[in-house]
């Protein structure tokens, strides 16, 4: 629903293009127009009893609102619009479609970004001859976009509530890990239930543990003494045998 009245044969163009998405979306659907007099499909956002060109409802009971259209000429591609009608619509919970003329498309992302108007999906429609050929121009997948929740916009060059939003497709970056080479293994531990070995004193032969000094001196003692004795007893015969003859 246009704020502003249009010439008679853009009023007649919008009119047109209306009925034909309605047949579009009634694949999916339950589309309700708002055309002219027929305002059988009015929205209230807030305080604001508004009349979207298309409502889309569920085709199954219970019946709820899943996305809203509107559609723009070359005269209502303005301030006035953004404000009083596009910023209400994607504040909703449904989804928000905005088709406008091929020669407005520039204007219309300029007042999106200007109003923070978060749509679904933006399509230019072109005449060609007694057809008209839409093409799309943007679709916003952001949950915020996609859905309209009230409040929940980020502010300009801002983030949403709750932190940065990371883009989608690109995972967070992961700490990079140190080289495997650069690791050094820990050592290891000995058993704790199996004493150290003590070490060999210096000096020591290998085979036994050396004796103390008093006790090995005792035996080299005995020897003599017994040497000595043994002298003196063989040499008394000797001396016995020269006095006899």
């Amino acid at each position: 629903m246009a704020i502003l009245i249009r010439p008679v044969r853009e009023q007649l163009e919008h009119d047109r293009i209306i009925r034909i998405l309605q047949a579009k979306y009634k694949r999916k659907h339950d589309a309700v127009v708002n055309v002219g007099e027929d305002k059988a499909a009015p929205i209230k956002v807030g305080a604001n009893l508004l009349y979207p060109d298309l409502v889309l409802n569920s085709s199954h009971a219970p019946k709820r609102m899943q996305g809203l259209v509107e559609v723009e000429t070359g005269e209502s591609v303005n301030h006035l619009e953004a404000m009083a009608e596009w910023a209400h619509f994607s504040r909703t919970r449904a989804a928000f479609y905005l088709y406008v003329p091929v020669g407005s498309v520039d204007i219309a992302r300029h007042l999106c970004q200007a109003h923070q108007v978060a749509f679904a999906e933006m399509w230019a429609y072109q005449p060609l001859g007694d057809e008209i050929h839409f093409t799309l121009v943007k679709r916003n997948l952001h949950p915020e976009a996609a859905g309209g929740r009230e409040a929940a916009l980020p502010p300009k060059g801002g983030t949403a509530r709750g932190g940065p939003v990371a883009p989608k497709g690109k995972a967070a970056a992961k700490p990079a890990r140190a080289p495997k080479s650069a690791a050094k293994k820990p050592a290891p531990k000995k058993p704790a239930g199996k004493p150290a070995r003590p070490k060999a004193a210096k000096g020591a032969k290998a085979g036994g543990a050396k004796r103390p000094a008093g006790h090995a001196a005792r035996p080299a003692a005995r020897s003599k003494a017994g040497a000595k004795a043994a002298t003196g007893k063989s040499a008394k015969p000797a001396s016995a045998k020269g006095k006899r003859r």
